[in-house]
């Protein structure tokens, strides 16, 4: 099996591995028919920049590597900006990669969309929390 040496790099030598404390977006994400799975952790700011973006993944190198490269691409975009990268662009950045490996490109990509989702969901609870707050203030 062949590897980039860019993808080699960073499965031997991530810098962006590991949880995040005070993460406000939280993905996670696995593939029907492959044991991978990303976790991907974004800390958002009230602009909608991505200040940093932290990974945990259980998988085989090009997983590892892809999740690495993903923390990277994101960091200082906005959240739409973020949500256009493809697996395509990883792979563009990555560099040669077995075609049984390229779904670790997609798993990392869709992580983006389920840490954005979560994002979402979280603002979505702490206004209706915010709200009920209001109100009853104002009983």
């Amino acid at each position: 099996m062949y590897y980039s040496r860019t993808i080699m790099e960073r499965f031997q030598n991530p810098k962006n591995a590991g949880g995040m404390h005070g993460a406000n977006a939280i993905g996670e994400v696995t593939k029907e028919g492959c044991t991978d799975i990303t976790r991907l952790y974004l800390k958002i700011d009230d602009n909608g920049y991505i200040e940093n973006a932290r990974f945990k993944t259980f998988g085989c190198c090009a997983s590892i590597a892809s999740a690495d490269l993903t923390c990277d691409l994101v960091k200082g975009k906005t959240i739409d900006e973020a949500l256009r990268i493809s697996n395509q662009e990883i792979l563009k950045v990555l560099g040669d990669m077995p075609e049984n490996k390229i779904n670790c490109s997609i798993v990392a990509e869709e992580s983006i969309h389920s840490a954005v989702e979560d994002y979402y969901k979280r603002r979505e609870k702490e206004a209706k929390k915010a709200l009920k707050n209001v109100q009853k203030v104002s009983e």
